[in-house]
């Protein structure tokens, strides 16, 4: 039986981008949706932190549905098999579940909303190359 979802609204004049989050070059800004749908998904705004670069890891996310689109800047990633993609304002990419991957770079304007899920999704980041 699924869980009720509960009302939420997220408002962007009060909104707070935190420095904590997966990767430590980016910064989240919660929308609201993970305890609106009770874990089922998060949705969030992410954005390239000044002064920070990516690190090129490898890694790859334990989730069932991940798709980002892209609103500010630009970024370059790799997924394997796929090659590398450079992704810009108005791009949208649905990841597939436990697809390996890296950020490669990024503009200091980068910014995204990603959506996964579940909510509470696990990364497993890796040391070697495709």
């Amino acid at each position: 039986m699924e869980q009720e979802q509960s009302f939420s609204h997220s408002e962007g004049e009060s909104a707070k981008f935190e420095a904590r989050g997966l990767r430590p070059y980016f910064e989240y800004r919660d929308l609201g949706v993970a305890k609106a749908t009770n874990g089922d998904v998060v949705a969030h705004v992410i954005r390239a932190r000044e002064g920070h670069n990516a690190t090129g890891q490898w890694h790859m996310h334990e989730c069932s549905f991940q798709f980002y689109y892209v609103l500010k800047g630009w970024a370059r990633f790799e997924y394997e098999g796929h090659g590398i993609h450079t992704v810009k304002p108005g791009d949208c990419v649905v990841q597939p579940a436990g697809i390996r991957h890296r950020e490669i770079e990024h503009s200091e304007d980068f910014e995204l909303i990603e959506i996964v899920s579940p909510a509470n999704f696990g990364t497993r980041a890796e040391d070697s190359a495709v």
